[in-house]
């Protein structure tokens, strides 16, 4: 166990990230510095939270905080999923603890099947419908899709929330190379808006202003009004839109806004609908949301080049680069899509994939 290599990092941004990728290469991580110049220093509820959920879904990892919180080591041990309730504080929404567990699900032990309870939708994480329509259909794309489901059986808005979601992935023993290069055109768009412990009639308010936007564009749009009634519906009143446009190569790119307080229903419509405008407008066959978990699977890949079309990286994944350079030693190699248009910010990365085989796997 002391023989494994440890990596060392400081500060508190990009933690979930490379909690997951120690994880998945088994490294040691220590991570120090969390906020040690803030008022309040070291790790906030939700981070610690986190840590205990990673700590449920694996066996055999230890994980050490500071007295003052401020530095944290995990050793990680083996993915073994099954059956996980989670109860997630409501300073972050349900999209926070997802995210991470989403790109270690399919290297599990057992199936996940996982319970989370929160907040389902707020401005800083993706919301369950997201993950739902469009984070795992580009699992999809590497070969993860038998029983991949996402159930939101309880909304929750925030500040109360009172949501609930159930989290099913299979396993896999390897994940498939991508070659995803054509971006094809934009042929229907898709749309879930829901209104809990407010007018119903704000849903098809949200729906009516985004169409007025998105019906010059194209006919083939199903905006869905979705309803939960009663103890479904959380104990906070909100209202959201979370949009997603599909290419004819089923390149997805998404958008959503959340309900705030002084804003008409008919803001957050078009707020979110001038959002997938931009993005769609950017091109690429996945979007910002999900360049780091598509470069991630590339990256697991079998021993063969991956490639995939993308906009240009945001901060966010240059640093998950860098991260995934230092724990796997992968190195991409982006060129832009077409060097003679400066006006085209695409760009094509590719990589050898590691071809990481899931050894957590139960031998049936």
């Amino acid at each position: 166990m002391e023989s494994r290599s440890l990596v060392n990092f400081s500060g508190h941004q990009y933690l979930r990230q490379r909690l997951v990728l120690s994880i998945l290469t088994g490294k040691n991580v220590r991570i120090d510095k969390i906020r040690s110049q803030d008022k309040d220093p070291g790790l906030r509820d939700y981070e610690v939270s986190l840590l205990r959920l990673l700590e449920k879904v694996t066996n055999g990892s230890v994980i050490e905080i500071s007295v003052t919180g401020t530095a944290v080591l995990l050793k990680p041990g083996v993915v073994s999923g099954g059956p996980i309730i989670h109860d997630c504080p409501l300073s972050r929404s349900i999209g926070y603890f997802l995210e991470p567990l989403i790109m270690i699900a399919p290297f599990s032990k057992k199936p996940f099947q996982l319970t989370l309870r929160g907040i389902t939708t707020d401005e800083n994480d993706l919301s369950v419908d997201l993950i739902r329509t469009v984070t795992l259909p580009h699992l999809q794309l590497f070969g993860i899709s038998d029983g991949l489901e996402l159930r939101i059986k309880r909304r929750g808005a925030p500040p109360e929330g009172g949501g609930e979601v159930q989290f099913l992935c299979p396993i896999v023993k390897e994940v498939k190379t991508l070659n995803f290069v054509d971006p094809g055109k934009i042929k229907r768009i898709r749309g879930i808006a829901h209104a809990v412990r407010v007018n119903p009639q704000f849903s098809n308010r949200m729906i009516d202003a985004s169409r007025s936007v998105l019906n010059r564009f194209i006919p083939d749009i199903y905006l869905y009004s979705d309803v939960y009634k009663g103890d479904e519906s959380g104990k906070s009143p909100g209202y959201a839109l979370s949009l997603l446009a599909e290419s004819t190569t089923s390149a997805i790119h998404c958008s959503e806004a959340v309900s705030t307080p002084g804003e008409t229903p008919e803001d957050i419509a078009l707020l979110a609908t001038r959002a997938l405008l931009s993005e769609i407008r950017h091109g690429g066959c996945v979007d910002r949301k999900h360049q780091s978990l598509v470069l991630l699977m590339m990256v697991l890949g079998s021993e063969d080049i991956g490639q995939c079309r993308m906009e240009e990286p945001s901060v966010r994944t240059i640093q998950f680069l860098r991260d995934i350079k230092i724990f796997f030693g992968s190195v991409f190699n982006i060129t832009p899509i077409d060097p003679t248009d400066s006006s085209n910010t695409e760009l094509l990365y590719s990589c050898l994939g590691t071809g990481y085989v899931n050894v957590n796997r139960s031998l049936a």
